[in-house]
């Protein structure tokens, strides 16, 4: 059920939940679950080496697997992932970017084995990188031969699978990465124009036909708490679209220039403290993009209440569907026209949107395009800036979060009553086992025919030749997924994309009275030591891409007065130790958020150990249990900031306490 129909009350959008861990196999029997409770389409969720195309085994790929979703390592695992799932009968969204060609190679193989018709296949890729080099980190090559990748798996859907949206471009980490709606709209709508102006110029789709490859991109957005503004960002989106459509790409057909839009609601924006609260948040975030007809999304998922502490379980997955069914079946929503038409507040809201995206559009396009525009760390810097400027608002007290800071008084949750698992834990033996079985599945292929198609795709990855047959060609010989992405990484090279923190702004003006308090402990520590600064090393090990907290914290702690050195993500334990010996610095930070703290944080330690450097103390921020955060601690961490902790000059101060702890400075410093 790819569209909902426009009057039928039993056919609303597509009802979807986030959902992948462990081992496909276990995944798989959360699929079916779901789907016997309701769900109406399947939302795949992939772990990070899946993600960034490494195998189990791969050393990045420590801490990672099965956490954040389900490890896919060849065939094999797809097999598993989809058995007893007709995929002809199937609407499945994969959010996987850097690797989509092969997710949907992998998962086109296996409808071929099930006999299914390809025509029939109906579902999602997210598969927008450029977003990926902003916010989410996913990235594995550079983004000229990314738009590459994207601009083949275009070409080849629309002629093999139809009904395939074959890119899902993606404002949904922009907005959470700091972007204002005026932003989340141009820089989604200019990767839209980079996107199609490369399958236009590449002339693998016929002129004529050209209408119904723009009829096929389909969008993925956030929507925040802003209630009326969310709306007039859909509203404006669907505005700018048929007019990008129509005038650029000459589209006639109205219903191939229809903005249509899957979502998920802000998870990022959900709370750690009351986490209770995440409920009702949801739910308005939910009414946003369904309460407006003329903008109503194509398909919901939401996350579940206590995705801030961790994994949900599948009882708040079912809870998260249910809150769709009852919006859908029990209510009018269905019923009426667009109840925002005409009015006068909605018009102005959205025309002001317009106006704002349509300038930020052309400074973009002034760049060359968006892809010029994240290699020069343009967007990112924006982004970086605007998100410095919303927590400068939270910790102010400007905006207020109901239980972070403002009616934080609270009582005991029955929801994370004593004893009671709030969250969903992946046993640390499924990493081992992946590995294991990854190393099996080599040892018992064919290995001639695996080289021979990794030897075919590196050969076509140097020409113009589109490269989904020769990824098809792998996929049936047994190939991994970290082995079809090290072949193109052969060809293609690798990628650092810009942090943004460097030219971001916190838009502070003069320091408030706390930041100006810990600056001038800051600069006293320093003249104790000394030294002239304190330099931080601020580090995100493993494939965790989540990097929006390490740029916020290496932009306050500059503010702050240290010296801060941060290189962006993707770095493993032993680069980051070798950074902090060769600058020398005073104090490391390290943020993770994928769930992998007790697998690399250790490795840091031992590594600074090894180095002569354990004097250098460390500070762990991330989504981290009490219980682990204990663990930690007892391992030599010297302190643990989770989400709770939402002051990040409060933050600052406590690296300057852990600065002088650590240099016997007892007494505080005279400011």
């Amino acid at each position: 059920m790819p569209y909902p129909s426009d009057d039928a009350r039993d056919r609303p959008w597509v009802m979807r939940t986030y959902a992948g861990h462990s081992s496909a196999r276990a995944s798989n029997e959360l699929y079916r679950r779901n789907l016997e409770k309701g769900q109406t389409g399947l939302s795949v969720a992939f772990d990070l080496p899946t993600q960034t195309g490494y195998d189990p085994d791969a050393e990045l790929a420590k801490g990672e697997v099965g956490k954040v979703g389900v490890p896919v390592s060849h065939i094999g695992d797809m097999r598993a992932l989809f058995d007893r799932i007709p995929l002809d009968e199937a609407n499945t969204s994969m959010t996987i970017n850097a690797t989509a060609m092969w997710m949907l190679a992998l998962y086109v193989t296996v409808a071929d084995e099930q006999g299914a018709d390809r025509a029939k296949l109906a579902g999602t890729t997210q598969n927008d990188i450029v977003k990926e080099y902003l916010s989410r980190g996913t990235y594995a090559f550079p983004p000229g031969p990314s738009v590459r990748l994207i601009t083949d798996m275009i070409a080849w859907t629309y002629t093999n699978v139809p009904k395939w949206n074959p890119i899902n471009i993606c404002s949904y980490h922009l907005q959470e990465a700091g972007a204002t709606p005026t932003q989340e709209v141009a820089y989604t709508l200019s990767t839209a124009i980079a996107v199609l102006d490369a399958v236009r110029d590449s002339g693998q789709v016929p002129e004529d036909d050209f209408g119904q490859v723009v009829g096929r991109i389909s969008f993925f957005v956030n929507a925040g708490l802003h209630f009326i503004e969310e709306i007039a960002k859909l509203r404006a989106f669907s505005q700018l679209w048929d007019e990008l459509c129509r005038e650029r790409y000459g589209v006639e057909d109205a219903k191939m220039r229809r903005f249509r839009y899957g979502v998920q609601v802000n998870s990022l924006g959900l709370t750690e403290a009351q986490p209770e609260n995440n409920v009702q948040r949801i739910v308005l975030e939910m009414l946003a993009v369904t309460l407006s007809k003329d903008a109503r999304a194509r398909a919901v998922q939401l996350p579940a209440w206590n995705e801030a502490l961790g994994l949900p379980r599948p009882w708040d997955q079912q809870w998260a569907l249910r809150m769709q069914q009852v919006l859908a079946y029990e209510t009018d929503l269905l019923d009426h026209d667009d109840i925002f038409a005409g009015s006068h507040v909605m018009e102005a809201k959205t025309a002001a949107i317009v106006e704002g995206a349509r300038a930020e559009m052309a400074k973009v396009a002034e760049m060359g395009g968006a892809v010029p525009a994240v290699d020069s760390g343009y967007m990112k810097s924006q982004l970086v800036s605007s998100l410095a400027q919303r927590r400068m608002r939270l910790e102010s007290g400007e905006d207020v979060v109901v239980g972070v800071n403002k009616f934080t008084s609270t009582e005991p949750s029955p929801l994370q009553a004593e004893g009671a698992e709030a969250i969903f834990t992946v046993d640390r033996s499924v990493e081992d086992e992946a590995a294991k079985a990854v190393q099996e599945w080599r040892s018992g292929r064919d290995q001639v025919d695996a080289d021979a198609a990794l030897d075919r795709l590196r050969e076509a990855a140097t020409t113009d030749e589109n490269l989904m047959e020769a990824t098809l060609a792998c996929a049936r010989a047994g190939v991994t997924t970290g082995e079809w992405a090290g072949a193109l990484r052969d060809v293609f090279g690798s990628y650092r994309a810009p942090t943004g923190v460097s030219a971001a702004s916190s838009g502070a003006g003069e320091a408030p009275e706390d930041l100006a308090a810990v600056r001038a402990r800051v600069k006293a520590t320093a003249e104790e030591m000394g030294t002239a600064s304190l330099r931080m090393l601020v580090g995100k090990p493993g494939l965790d891409g989540h990097s929006n907290g390490a740029e916020q914290i290496a932009v306050r702690a500059r503010d702050a007065g240290f010296e801060v050195i941060y290189q962006g993500i993707r770095l493993t334990p032993a680069e980051i130790v070798a950074a902090a010996v060769q600058e020398g610095v005073h104090v490391v930070g390290l943020s993770v958020l994928s769930g992998s703290h007790l697998e690399v944080v250790p490795a840091v330690l031992d590594g600074l150990a090894r180095a002569g450097a354990e004097d250098i103390p460390v500070v762990v921020g991330g989504i981290i249990p009490p219980k682990d955060a204990e663990q930690l601690q007892r391992l030599g961490v010297h302190r643990v900031v989770t989400p709770k902790s939402y002051s990040l000059t409060g933050i600052m101060g406590e690296f300057v306490d852990v600065i002088r702890e650590a240099h016997g400075l007892d007494a505080p410093a005279a400011v």
